[in-house]
């Protein structure tokens, strides 16, 4: 198995393109790029007034915002998976593979009802308090792993321990750009390992790196999800303007 730190130089290849980049949006609680695609990314939680490159982004080539991706402020760190995941998303084949789930009232949730049927009687473990999730975890043997616990949840240091005896593992794509993914795909080798989620970037490379499926989306309506991002929506945006995918990853995936 490729070494998974190696998921940085992968991006940055994948997204070398002087393609101008038309806008950007720091939402509440997603960060959207628009270029030739639209590419998504969860929007750091921590408020921030003095970013000194705002109003400077546009027009800028992808390939110059890029490697913010592995820079350790958060903010830059996700402006880079954004603008790499606009380049990458919108030319991959893979998500027209991908099967298209949805699940009326609660879409956001739509990967773990896809999944349900596989995970009865294993042992699961989430990387992240999804919205509406504690709806499963009296069906499954669930353990959530949050960075900012809950009563219900564990905390971080919690994965080296629950990740090696997991069955399945339920790993936000967000861990990306907050430097996580490498630790939690080595501690979740032995386990079935779900990328899931907005900021997922849709590349079958990712499977050499340990990854079984890519629950990742599909922007199905531009104009509604660039309003609903500016306007603060969270799990809204899966029911105004984009749909969840899921694909298994094979080895020999083009």
């Amino acid at each position: 198995m490729i070494n998974p730190k190696e998921i940085y130089d992968l991006l940055l290849d994948s997204s070398q393109t002087t393609t101008p980049i038309r806008e950007i949006i720091i939402g509440l609680t997603w960060t959207l790029c628009k270029a030739e695609g639209i590419g998504l990314c969860m929007s750091p939680a921590i408020p921030n007034r003095t970013l000194p490159w705002s109003g400077t982004l546009v027009n800028q080539p992808i390939a110059s915002l890029a490697p913010w991706l592995r820079s350790w402020d958060s903010y830059q760190a996700t402006i880079g998976m954004a603008v790499i995941n606009a380049a990458i998303n919108s030319a991959s084949p893979l998500p027209a593979k991908a099967q298209p789930i949805s699940l009326q009232g609660s879409a956001n949730l739509a990967v773990f009802e896809h999944f349900m049927p596989l995970i009865q009687g294993k042992k699961v473990a989430v990387i992240g308090r999804y919205p509406g999730l504690s709806r499963y975890e009296q069906e499954v043997s669930m353990t959530v792993i949050e960075r900012q616990p809950s009563d219900q949840d564990l905390p971080d240091p919690a994965s080296e321990y629950v990740l090696p005896e997991a069955d399945w593992v339920f790993l936000t794509a967000t861990s990306i750009p907050n430097k996580t993914f490498p630790r939690l795909v080595e501690l979740a080798q032995n386990a079935k390992l779900v990328l899931m989620g907005p900021t997922v970037p849709w590349l079958p490379d990712l499977a050499d790196m340990g990854i079984d499926y890519l629950a990742g989306v599909t922007v199905t309506n531009p104009e509604a999800l660039r309003q609903t991002v500016a306007e603060g929506g969270g799990v809204r945006i899966f029911e105004t303007g984009i749909q969840y995918r899921v694909l298994e990853l094979l080895r020999d995936e083009e």
